[in-house]
């Protein structure tokens, strides 16, 4: 009997039941609400918000087990049940029915709805994702017993006129502020972009009446169809918008008699046979959005869609695909039907930036936004901001975790501040150094300043660094070992004045209206004048270091706005004032991008000073003699030589070729970081935790370095050598004479062969003694790049594809190839195994070290100790980014292991 009362109730010649028949009656200020599940995460922050806009139109809710509780309003407080049944027995009466059950429960809330409360016409469905069985039961469910269903995946319902809102969100915490009442009606399958219409809207002159979210769940219950009958009846509502994605086929069975912008979005989804985002918005039907937006154009009589160049209306309405321009097309379409806007527009919502940098880009007008100031208080915070030197990021826990590098699981490509190794392997040593230091790989000034900076720190002549890393040497210290004794002597007092010198400038100059845009600290027309002087930035004797590196810098063709004003003062700039004026201007571009903190900047001179002491620790103390280091005149090591070739030169004694250079700076690039997890940067980061960062002044840089020297070892970083001494075994015999040419007469494929009858005939040994230790072959598979074919890890590629760009031979990387494809051929590999990284790292220092290992000018030890220092180098600087980027995220003692993750083993 109940079904067939419901029958009659039917509205609008419909095959199945509607009840609904006008948008007046999907929110009125009648309805009463019950909430299930009003105390979950959701619920309890949006319903309070909808009971207050609303007048107080939710009566009661529910929660099992939680009955007797209440959720507070400002308002008053609202009942909690275990059940709907409990609710009706205290006395509480409701129409409308909220459900925010997870997916497995929806069904029997709607079902327990239905069942106990006879006055229930409305039921909205927040959750998402149902499955298709129950949602085919909810349909069921409200069918039989006359009940209109909502959603579900939707934000619920608004009525702007009569200030009423029943299930999600809709306008956010404060509704009133976008859903301002006018003559527009909103379908959408978004609840996001429900309100986002809705604001749009306001700003053109539109105003709201009744604003559906439809959600976009597989079943649509109260769809397009529905919506266009009940828009048909409602006196208030002269037009609508429809946001639609695709699946489905709703849309294309509705009658408009009033006009419509339908705006369709989601064309890339048509690509894709599973669904995103919204769980209806499938690919694979003739009911994508394309599809779709021929429905709208028959409908509406238009042959394209509107845009602001091309606006094609009609008076029955418009088609968009961007959800910016809905509100110039209903302007358009309404302006056809003689109608007005509601009321004066409040604006637009086009991007008006606060605050902006172009990166000193040169970019078209178009790209190039103005800068607007803010409204009330955000104008204040952001004259504040600006007013700010340099970032700040908030402090977090840092074990295991970085901001400077990362690892891709996929490639095994590590990067730095977000440049990769592969593109680090292709810089300068100058370069590098700024990545580290400024978070990018610099420009052409930088480097003409980085290099006399850390080069006037290499000559270690008559300085205690030198004797103690010398004693440490001669101890038989490995390589690491010496460059931390070195290390550990240039404490905070040695770059305490420029430090100080530093601040100074960085005030003072910004005080005095340095500019932030690019280029800024090279300018030659700032007027150095109106910068105040400093104390103890100059003396009244020459200092010959100062004077060194002034001279340096000039001859390189260095710039610096700091370094003028500096020399325009009274008396003879000090060290520490000139070491200052190189790291402000290094810094200046980068503070004013707050793209590194003042913390960072400060860190400059020691950061320098630390980087060519290491470089000059790592030669015997025989090459550091007055005004001369490696047989280098100190004029030519800060006003012409490359770090890079500085570095090789303390490496191996001599300046390099053209190719050799190549080779070390590509070794440098590879080798920078290896992520956060590297045993050297977690000995970096832990130096940091303890000296406790959340006071930065008290973390010291060289002890950091220090962490990072004494967490590498002859298995992380020495390791190279077993790649070496692998190659070298297998070559001492062949004759070769220089591995960089082409015709260098080795038959690599004899070579190869006879490398894995050696390989197999160990592996049988081995076995037949029941031996399941089996060494590998250095550089000859990975982990990660196995169980194909043929199998290369891309790293190696790359390398191999830039020295043959270069038209350079290696012997050594070309035997790796012949060696790999030998054990496939010869069944000791199941496949052909890829040649990784650091079988190219070694067939690069081999290639420079083999001559002068063949003329017996270095002999094992030093073939070692090369290979160990190597590495040193360049991830000194790698491990330097992740000490900075620590001291400014990390909280104190943060990479320690909980006790409860411990353990002791008997």
């Amino acid at each position: 009997m109940q079904a067939t009362s419901f029958q009659r109730q039917t509205v609008g010649g419909f095959k199945y039941h509607v009840g609904v028949s006008s948008l007046t009656q999907v929110a009125s200020r009648d309805d009463r609400v019950c909430v299930l599940n009003i105390l979950g995460g959701e619920s309890s922050e949006v319903t309070p918000v909808s009971h207050v806009y609303s007048g107080g139109n939710v009566v009661c809710g529910t929660a099992p087990g939680k009955g007797g509780a209440v959720l507070e309003t400002s308002i008053g407080n609202i009942p909690v049940y275990n059940n709907v049944r409990e609710a009706l027995a205290a006395g509480h009466r409701f129409n409308c029915g909220v459900v925010y059950l997870p997916p497995s429960a929806a069904r029997d809330g709607v079902a327990e709805l239905i069942r106990v409360n006879p006055e229930l016409r409305k039921i909205f469905i927040i959750t998402e994702k149902i499955s298709v069985h129950d949602a085919r039961e909810i349909r069921a469910m409200g069918q039989q017993n006359g009940i209109d269903i909502f959603g579900a995946n939707g934000l619920g319902v608004a009525d702007s006129w009569n200030q009423v809102r029943i299930g999600g969100a809709l306008g956010g915490d404060k509704p009133g502020d976008s859903l301002r009442p006018g003559s527009i009606a909103i379908f959408s399958n978004s609840g996001g972009f429900s309100t986002t219409i809705a604001q749009y809207l306001r700003m053109a002159g539109w105003g709201t009446t009744t604003v559906i979210s439809s959600g976009k769940d597989v079943y649509i219950h109260y769809a397009a169809p529905e919506f266009a009958f009940a828009l048909a009846n409602d006196a208030r509502s002269k037009a609508a918008v429809l946001y639609c994605e695709p699946g489905g086929y709703y849309e294309d069975d509705a009658n408009f008699t009033k006009p419509v912008v339908a705006c369709v979005v989601g064309r890339w989804k048509s690509k894709l046979t599973r669904a995103v985002g919204h769980a209806g918005a499938m690919a694979g039907g003739n009911d994508d959005a394309q599809a779709k937006e021929r429905w709208f154009m028959n409908k509406f009589g238009v042959d394209a869609l509107f845009t602001p160049d091309n606006p094609v209306v009609s008076a029955k309405g418009a088609v968009v695909t961007n959800i910016a321009h809905i509100p110039a097309a209903l302007t358009a379409v309404m302006r056809a039907n003689a109608t007005m806007p509601d009321f004066a527009a409040e604006g637009n919502l086009a991007l008006k930036p606060w605050f902006g940098s172009d990166e000193g880009l040169d970019l078209p007008a178009e790209l190039r936004l103005p800068v607007v100031e803010a409204l009330t208080p955000y104008n204040e915070q952001v004259a504040l901001l600006n007013t700010q030197i340099g970032g700040v990021v908030p402090r977090q826990t840092m074990k295991d975790a970085s901001g400077a590098s990362q690892m891709d699981p996929r490639t095994q490509v590590s990067s730095l501040h977000g440049t990769t190794m592969l593109n680090a392997a292709t810089f300068s040593l100058e370069s590098n150094v700024a990545l580290a230091l400024v978070h990018d790989a610099g420009g052409e000034n930088d480097r003409k300043l980085i290099a006399p900076a850390v080069a006037a720190y290499v000559n270690l002549y008559g300085q205690p660094e030198l004797a103690a890393a010398q004693a440490s040497r001669e101890a038989g210290n490995a390589p690491n070992a010496v460059l931390a004794t070195a290390a550990g002597i240039v404490g905070p007092q040695r770059q305490e004045a420029a430090r100080a010198a530093l601040k100074f400038m960085i005030e003072r100059f910004h005080a005095a209206g340095l500019g932030m845009e690019f280029g800024a600290s090279l300018s030659e027309d700032f007027d150095v004048s109106k910068v105040d002087a400093g104390a103890g930035l100059t003396s009244d004797t020459p200092d010959a270091r100062a004077q060194a590196l002034i001279e340096g810098v000039k001859a390189r063709g260095g710039r610096s706005v700091f370094l003028r004003w500096l020399k325009s003062l009274p008396g003879h700039p000090t060290e520490a004032a000139v070491l200052a004026a190189i790291s402000a201007t290094l810094a200046w571009g980068p503070l004013s991008r707050k793209r590194i903190s003042r913390a960072t900047a400060e860190s400059f001179p020691w950061w320098l000073q630390l980087f060519g002491t290491l470089i000059g620790a790592s030669a015997d103390a025989s090459k550091h003699e007055p005004g001369r280091f490696c047989g280098i005149e100190q004029q030519q090591l800060l006003g012409r030589l490359s770090l890079g070739e500085i570095a090789f030169a303390a490496l191996l004694g001599h300046t390099p070729g053209e190719d050799d250079l190549f080779a070390f700076q590509t070794l440098v690039g590879l080798l920078l970081t290896n992520g956060p997890g590297a045993i050297s940067a977690q000995g970096a980061k832990g130096a940091v935790s303890a000296d406790g960062p959340e006071q930065p002044d008290r973390v010291q840089l060289n002890k950091a370095l220090i962490g990072f020297l004494t967490h590498t070892g002859y298995a992380h970083g020495g390791n190279g050598y077993e790649g070496i001494a692998y190659l070298v075994d297998q070559f001492k015999d062949s004759g070769l004479k220089d591995p960089s040419r082409t015709d260098h007469g080795i038959d690599l494929q004899a070579l190869a062969v006879k490398a894995v009858e050696q390989y197999a005939q160990y592996k049988t040994q081995k076995k037949t003694l029941g031996s399941l230790d089996i060494a590998k072959l250095p550089g000859v598979n990975h982990p990660v790049f196995k169980d194909k074919p043929v199998n290369h890890d891309p790293r190696e590629v790359f390398i191999a594809q830039l020295f043959e760009a270069r038209g350079e031979t290696n012997v050594f990387h070309q035997f790796y190839r012949a060696l790999v494809q030998q054990l496939y051929e010869a069944g000791v590999s199941r496949n052909v195994y890829c040649v990784n990284i650091d079988a190219v790292i070694a067939a690069l220092l081999l290639k420079m070290l083999w001559k002068p290992l063949q003329a017996g000018t270095i002999g094992e030890r030093e073939l070692e100790t090369a290979a160990f220092t190597i590495f040193l180098y360049p991830r000194m600087l790698g491990c330097a980014a992740e000490i900075d980027d620590h001291l400014n995220r990390g909280r104190n003692m943060d990479t320690r292991t909980v006790a409860s993750s411990c353990k002791f083993v008997a």
